[in-house]
This record gives C-alpha cells, sequence and structure tokens, in this order.
C-alpha cells in the first residue's frame, strides 16, 4: 500500500517514512503544500497523511482540494494542532482521522490501517461497528440506538481496543499494557475507574460485559 506523508519538518517526514516502510508500506514525501497536493494527484497514493502548518498551501486548503477532486481518498491528519474547533474544521473538509502531535507511532499504525481496511471494503473509514454499538473514529463518539456520546481520549481508546476484539475476554492486565502503556502495577485501578465512566456514560444498553476474574467482553449480539 501507498503512503504519502505531506510534512514540512524534515525530522519527522524521515521518521515516518522509515517507520511506516519497516511496517510494510511503500512511503513517498512532499514538503510544502503544492507539492503534497501534486504528488497526490499524479502518484495516486492509498493513503495521505498530512500536517497542517505547511509552507506555499496550508493543509486545510490542501484537504479541501483533495476533497473535491479525490473524495475517496483516506487522509489523516498529524499536526500540532490538537484545539477542538480545527479538529472538527478538519473533520468538515473530509479528513478521515485526526492524531495530534506528539503521538505515538504504533496507534498511527493501527489508524492507518482501519482507514485502509474500510477503503478497501468499500465502507466507511471512520465507523466501526459491532452489535448495537456504534464507534466513530474521526469524532471519537460512541452511538447506541439515538444516543451519541462524545468520549474522552483514555475512553475512546479503551472501547475502541474492545471494539476490535469484539466477542473476546480481554483482560484487565492486557488493558493495562495496551491502553494505557503500564506493563505491570497490580495496584492501579484505572481500568475500573474508566470502565465506570464509560458504561455510565454510555447508559444501560452498554454491551460491555464483566467476565468475573477474567476480564472484560464486548458483546456482538
Amino acid at each position: 500500500m501507498r503512503i504519502l506523508v505531506i510534512e514540512d519538518e524534515p525530522r519527522i517526514l524521515a521518521f515516518l517514512a522509515r517507520g511506516l516502510e519497516a511496517e510494510g508500506f511503500s512511503v513517498r514525501g512532499a514538503a510544502n503544500g503544492p507539492e503534497g497536493l501534486k504528488r497526490t494527484l499524479s502518484d495516486r497514493p492509498d493513503l495521505v497523511i498530512l500536517d497542517l502548518r505547511l509552507p506555499g498551501l496550508d493543509g486545510l486548503s490542501v484537504l479541501r482540494e483533495l476533497q473535491r477532486q479525490r473524495p475517496e481518498l483516506p487522509v489523516v491528519i498529524v499536526s500540532a494542532r490538537s484545539d477542538l474547533q480545527t479538529k472538527l474544521r478538519g473533520f468538515g473538509l473530509g479528513a478521515s482521522d485526526y492524531l495530534a502531535k506528539p503521538f505515538s507511532f504504533d496507534e498511527l499504525v493501527a489508524r492507518i490501517r482501519v482507514q485502509l481496511r474500510h477503503a478497501q471494503n468499500g465502507g466507511d473509514g471512520n465507523v466501526v461497528q459491532t452489535g448495537p454499538l456504534t464507534l466513530d473514529l474521526a469524532r471519537r463518539q460512541a452511538c447506541i440506538g439515538a444516543v451519541v456520546t462524545d468520549l474522552s481520549d483514555r475512553e475512546f481508546r479503551l472501547l475502541h481496543h474492545l471494539v476490535e476484539h469484539s466477542g473476546e475476554v480481554v483482560s484487565r492486565e492486557r488493558l493495562l499494557s495496551e491502553v494505557w502503556g503500564y506493563h505491570f502495577d497490580p495496584g492501579s485501578n484505572v481500568v475500573e475507574v474508566c470502565m465506570r465512566r464509560l458504561r455510565k456514560k454510555l447508559g444501560p444498553e452498554a454491551p460491555i460485559e464483566t467476565i468475573r476474574n477474567a476480564g472484560y467482553r464486548l458483546s456482538a449480539a
């Protein structure tokens, strides 16, 4: 799969290129907005990683033009601008996902794979559904029935992990490691606290089961 990284910071561009190539992607780079737009339209990549603060043509202007000419193309914004207004504007212009700097490279790769998988399947790369639950990956919202719920970063990551492993029992230790990055902290109750908060937000229809002495499971029924 071909990825174009539009990023004006050489160090970040080189880091992303090396890392993504190690993950098996073919990567090209562009250091400014006009070059990025030209390469997107000529090289026909499968996905674009887009910074917003670009010389020549800012990222949102690039995104607007890509939405006009290649609306099916997944675009993942990676930017130091993390305010809600900028994120919503990006989504409104057609961004598939938005990741604020500094970011976890592993999380970026996971999001890229989600977008590519949905693009290949012809689906909406922003939305994952399991049972009664719909998770909007771009807006970080969960929907059960007619109820739409905004999630904090940690609530979203916790629920996203359960969605990715729907029907499986996921242990507390695994959640600590993969969502919080704690490799061993038996005294921490952050999983339980976040789970209570998440269930309260989702309401009584939340399809999250507690499996005694084992962990949690998201029901796909």
